[in-house]
């Protein structure tokens, strides 16, 4: 399983969090697809942000917060280009790929729905990527449309076309599902949403970590991804969405730092980013998230996807021997995500 440009080994040694056995063997981790571990790297970069440059952003001129704040939209900027957005302020930091979604869900759509606006779903999503929408059914008299799974656990694009309609106004779908593995065709799926004038959200929590994301070439109005599922540590997220759609959005909450000005009577909100990240935001987590993709990047992103794939074909084979054993979602370069029934379970 080695490569000669993925040393399995060496990055393996990058993981403080392995240096250690269970039940008397090397720890073996395989639920990434839950919340990956985190190398060293990583770890180092929230000490130094910690104990070294802590200071509120954009709030003071010292030299702390100069410090933190560089730091914090540098991390900004590592985001942006790993996402192929063309701007960073197009890239709002929030606490997970959960509170982008909700964010989108109640600052975009729900001002603009309503009673039989249509919302386009396929049923593998994360809960996350149903709960806010299912708020607007019973709170906006939305209808969810559900597009359903061929075989082999591919997205049925026959099903999502027959579930578009003149009252589609948004699709959410999954860019890779963290169950199947499956990676749906987004820019395909842009393409039909847009001749119906609706709006597209992609859930990329798995694929912002396990393959190439670029959202200009999608021509996706909003990309949700989270830093845990990418090295990097819980407690933060990003948002892409296109600069006009932003632009347009009242703020998701309220409080110090989206305002411009405050007075008895008016109120001025900020310019994007920071309209969308109110109070004191994750400072710490977001440079520990732009520490995250600088470590893939420094490794190889090529080198780690290719890695993956070898694993999951070894895996595919391996499982596929087991006559007790079946695979659920067999679909055409999906991820190396594997899900399972054991028989007498």
């Amino acid at each position: 399983m080695r490569s000669a440009h993925f040393d399995v080994d060496k990055v393996r040694a990058d993981f403080p969090i392995f240096n250690q056995e269970i039940h008397g063997k090397p720890l073996t981790y395989l639920d990434s697809a839950a919340s990956a571990q985190k190398p060293q790297a990583v770890l180092d970069r929230l000490m130094t942000a910690y104990g070294h440059d802590y200071a509120n952003v954009h709030r003071g001129l010292h030299t702390l917060a100069n410090r933190s704040t560089e730091a914090y939209e540098g991390a900004r900027a590592i985001v942006q280009r790993h996402l192929g957005a063309p701007s960073a302020e197009e890239i709002v930091f929030t606490r997970s790929s959960t509170e982008s979604i909700n964010l989108v869900a109640q600052a975009y759509l729900r001002p603009r729905i309503k009673p039989g606006d249509e919302i386009v779903l396929s049923i593998m999503e994360h809960h996350s990527n149903i709960v806010p929408w299912h708020q607007l059914r019973a709170e906006k008299g939305a209808v969810l449309k559900w597009v359903e799974l061929n075989e082999d656990g591919s997205l049925d694009m026959a099903s999502y076309e027959a579930a578009l309609s003149e009252r589609t106004v948004m699709v959410a779908m999954v860019h890779m599902s963290n169950v199947l593995g499956t990676v749906t065709p987004i820019a395909e799926i842009v393409r039909l949403a847009k001749e119906r004038d609706a709006a597209v959200l992609v859930d990329g929590s798995q694929s912002a970590a396990h393959g190439p994301v670029d959202v200009a070439a999608m021509g996706c109005d909003f990309f949700a991804c989270t830093g845990h599922k990418f090295y990097g540590p819980s407690g933060i997220g990003a948002l892409y969405g296109k600069r006009e759609l932003l632009e347009a959005m009242p703020p998701f909450m309220g409080g110090g730092e989206m305002i411009a000005s405050v007075g008895r009577d008016e109120l001025t909100y900020a310019g994007l980013p920071n309209r969308f990240e109110p109070g004191t935001p994750p400072i710490v987590q977001a440079i520990g998230l732009g520490a995250a993709i600088e470590y893939a990047n420094a490794v190889g992103r090529d080198a780690i996807h290719a890695h993956e794939m070898r694993l999951r074909d070894y895996a595919r084979e391996r499982l596929g021997a087991l006559n007790m054993l079946t695979l659920y979602g067999t679909a055409p370069d999906k991820g190396a995500v594997f899900a399972f029934y054991l028989d007498g379970s």
